[in-house]
């Protein structure tokens, strides 16, 4: 619900007493109650308006911005960024929960029991008699046990299609690509991936600008599936490097001087 003028923090701000000028800390479950309110026929008019599918722009959002915040302590030390975004997120996740539960779908209590569930059921090293001494054999026993659990579920979507479009590009194409290596074998190596790079890279050089070139579009969109998989590869994340990148371009060029004005 960010920007919304029914944002929690608007209900939130109440004081406790009119000269210790204190703030009111609320419990999990008066939360819980606030957005049942803001639902209910005399709460608010926007949030009563919202669907799952009208909050999927928020929920994206929201995500981006707890990212961000982490970013911001770890650089400067400053963790209040960090909270603040951390309830918008559990926001969202309440937000949902209670449409499912006015449409007789599930509860919060719900989606707190299954995600409490599967944390145990996927650390059996911790909660069973599985050893697992490493990361990597954590990793693996969480793939089998994942893989379990769909057996004998219904799947709408194939193996790939179920990792889901919604995720950036890069991120998407790293994890189709991981996919599609375990299932059918079939993905270059890194040295394969560095030639045929190079192949694009040439012939990209040799085209003439134009404002839409649909085999250039082709070639840059080889070229970057190709970056993806040397990602994949070496496990490294994409996303996250183009954005470290992005914010020492633009550190570079604010140092720089700024080109003068035509008058």
């Amino acid at each position: 619900m960010g920007g919304s003028a029914c944002r929690l923090a608007s209900v939130a701000g109440q004081w406790k007493g009119t000269n210790t000028m204190e703030k009111k800390r609320y419990t999990y479950e008066e939360f819980l109650e606030i957005i049942k309110t803001l639902r209910s026929e005399n709460g608010c008019p926007w949030d009563r308006e919202q669907t799952h599918m009208s909050l999927r722009p928020c929920m994206m959002e929201e995500a981006a911005e707890v990212t961000a915040a982490v970013r911001i302590y770890d650089r400067t030390g400053s963790f209040e960024n960090l909270r603040e975004e951390l309830g918008d997120v559990l926001l969202q996740v309440v937000m949902h929960s209670r449409i499912a539960e006015e449409e007789g779908l599930f509860t919060m209590e719900d989606v707190v029991s299954e995600v409490a569930e599967k944390m145990v059921r996927r650390h059996p090293h911790v909660f069973g008699s599985v050893s697992a001494e490493t990361s990597g054999e954590v990793l693996r026993n969480w793939e089998e046990i994942k893989k379990q659990e769909k057996e004998g579920k219904k799947q709408e979507e194939t193996p790939l299609r179920e990792i889901p479009m919604e995720l950036p590009a890069l991120t998407r194409a790293c994890k189709v690509l991981k996919k599609a290596d375990k299932l059918y074998e079939s993905q270059k190596s890194f040295a394969a991936s560095a030639d045929r790079m190079k192949e694009l890279s040439l012939k990209i050089s040799e085209r003439e600008p134009a404002d839409y070139d649909k085999e250039l579009s082709d070639m840059v969109g080889d070229l970057l599936l190709e970056v993806s998989n040397i990602s994949r590869i070496c496990k490294l994340s994409q996303e996250q490097i183009l954005t470290d990148k992005i914010e020492e371009t633009i550190e570079k060029y604010e140092k720089a001087p700024k080109r003068a004005e035509k008058t």
